[in-house]
């Protein structure tokens, strides 16, 4: 992290004594998978947006747009490949259906927490191996937002065991979707994010899931679900990311490139630690009103943590006998990392 924030300071250094005369240079269009107003939307795309503007004392801007006004908000992948916009911005958990290693970024049951997680990225390698995975792909990457930890479940039903996952119509995405289908029995749905609680409140589905409390709040779950479930063992943190297609990327001048990045990476920093706070104060406002809140036993964490494990483990061995070894060979990384994270953790205090 101490290599990665120098170079963050050395960008701001450059952005301060280019000065503030240039037009701007680079334009791009960047569609989102959530709707306007939201708060990925406004505390990782709009955030980025104003840093980008900052560093690079505006010779770069970017046009948000929310989900379906330029494209569907499940497409903002494949319309960076198609050339339909500059760039997009969304999350590999969309992505795990088309390939399962999208599953260790977007964040799995059982998997490393908002701090492991960062560390592992900036300073273990981890945000390298997704750079060459999108390269692959065509696309040139930067992390832009990682997330605190989800609420589990806001919910029509309580959920308090195993046997309560059984026949659960359940709101929910990447690797959760299919831990509750093959290992618990639920009725996972996928939807956009902006049909989540049209769907909750018509009974739709039992229970969805979808961000950190914080984030949740503005949507109004809790308004349409009496039960609210934590902790977020499903998706310990998420990360999303700003897609660029190489050819595009490689048309950006030399010495913007870093200040691009930069902005990624602080606002990466910036939206988890307001992530943090803000999820505290969400918490008390639930607490204070008509929701029953569930901590789910040590036990019962335990059980869908190890469930988690052993989906991504199966699925990267099925991987690698299909002669596709990628996923494999990252997540042996990550799980190395994870694993040194918690030995080593004792000498922390973290609260």
């Amino acid at each position: 992290m101490k290599k990665a924030f120098r170079a963050l300071a050395a960008a701001t250094v450059l952005a301060c004594a280019a000065g503030t005369s240039f037009a701007a240079e680079v334009t791009w269009r960047v569609p989102t998978s959530v709707p306007e107003g939201s708060p990925f939307y406004q505390n990782f795309l709009e955030r980025f947006a104003s840093n980008l503007k900052t560093l690079t004392s505006g010779r770069v801007e970017i046009q948000p747009f929310g989900a379906g006004v330029i494209v569907p908000a499940l497409k903002v992948f494949d319309a960076v490949k198609d050339g339909v916009v500059e760039a997009g911005h969304s999350t590999s958990s969309y992505l795990v259906n088309q390939d399962p290693v999208n599953a260790i970024f977007s964040g799995f049951p059982g998997g490393m927490g908002p701090d492991a997680y960062k560390a592992w990225l900036y300073e273990g390698g981890g945000k390298e191996k997704l750079e060459t995975m999108r390269a692959k792909e065509g696309l040139k990457t930067m992390i832009v937002g990682i997330g605190s930890s989800e609420i589990m479940a806001h919910a029509n039903k309580p959920i308090r065991s195993a046997e309560d996952l059984k026949g659960l119509k359940y709101r929910t995405s990447g690797p959760w979707a299919e831990v509750m289908r093959d290992a618990f029995g639920a009725v996972p749905t996928v939807v956009p994010p902006g049909e989540t609680y049209t769907l909750l409140q018509r009974k739709g589905v039992d229970a969805v899931e979808w961000a950190p409390p914080s984030a949740n709040l503005p949507e109004g779950f809790h308004q349409a679900a009496k039960y609210i479930v934590v902790p977020g063992v499903h998706q310990p943190t998420f990360m999303w990311e700003v897609v660029v297609k190489q050819e595009t990327w490689d048309k950006v001048p030399d010495d913007l490139k870093p200040l691009i990045e930069a902005a990624a990476m602080l606002t990466t920093q910036q939206s988890l630690d307001f992530f943090y706070d803000a999820d505290m104060k969400a918490m008390e406002k639930y607490r204070s009103g008509r929701n029953e809140i569930i901590t789910l036993s040590p036990e019962f964490i335990k059980q869908l943590s190890d469930a988690g494990y052993d989906w991504i483990r199966k699925t990267a061995e099925a991987q690698k006998a299909a002669g596709k070894p990628e996923m494999a060979e990252i997540l042996a990384d990550y799980e190395a990392y994870h694993q040194r994270w918690k030995a080593e953790s004792n000498y922390l205090i973290r609260d």
